[in-house]
């Protein structure tokens, strides 16, 4: 008996699962791309000699070999968006190289992020923030952590690091985990929507912000891609 209605509740879970709706799509760019300079960290011995004295590529804007761009946030603006418990898993914000890894990351309201500092040198870490307090730390040591939790939503939170001017990382704080980063690929895809119409935007810390608005039905997977133009 126990075995029938376990099966059964599986049976449930899945088809319910099922009926969730999927949004993919891509963040294309066209046109000049903006002028980049290179980094360069003479400015700090240490971090100079850490990528052998040469300049380091700037990732602020990165265009893909497939004229697609990294690091663009993309979240559910608005919608039938189901409520959910804040999630428990970390999320990492590293200070390696005298940069910031990720560059741009997405966390729940209430989530916690691990800041460390993975490098022998001193690092601070100072948002910049309005619907959230802002916080400045300093890290002298390597290994160095403190956990965050920022509790109001609000896209996006900048960290910066004052010792060395050229480090910068964005987080997008969404009450929802219904969001997501491009990568190499420009690509991205959101799961587990309820049917319903969707606000979406999508962040780029050079280009701005742009919004679209996309309606699902139980079960589809919807494209919506974006496209940036200078």
């Amino acid at each position: 008996m126990r075995v029938v209605i376990a099966g059964i509740l599986l049976s449930m879970a899945a088809g319910l699962f099922a009926q969730t709706a999927t949004i993919t799509g891509k963040v294309s760019f066209s046109g000049k791309a903006p002028a980049s300079k290179a980094i360069d960290m003479k400015a700090d011995a240490k971090c100079a000699a850490i990528h052998g004295n040469k300049p380091v590529k700037p990732e602020d804007f990165i265009l893909n070999p497939n004229g697609t761009l990294r690091w663009c946030f993309v979240y559910v603006k608005d919608g039938p968006i189901p409520k959910a418990a804040p999630s428990k898993a970390t999320v990492v914000l590293d200070q390696h190289g005298c940069t910031y890894a990720p560059r741009v990351f997405g966390v729940v309201t209430g989530q916690p992020i691990e800041i460390r500092n993975s490098d022998p040198l001193l690092h601070n870490v100072h948002t910049v923030s309005k619907a959230n307090p802002t916080f400045n730390i300093a890290q002298p040591n390597k290994g160095m952590k403190r956990v965050h939790v920022f509790m109001k939503p609000e896209t996006m939170v900048q960290f910066k690091c004052d010792v060395h001017p050229w480090m910068g990382a964005y987080a997008g704080v969404v009450p929802h985990g219904f969001f997501a980063v491009t990568g190499a690929d420009g690509k991205f895809t959101i799961k587990g929507l309820p049917a319903g119409t969707y606000t979406l935007e999508v962040w780029h810390e050079k280009l701005g912000k742009q919004t679209m608005q996309v309606t699902v039905k139980a079960g589809e997977t919807k494209t919506a891609d974006f496209a940036y133009k200078k």
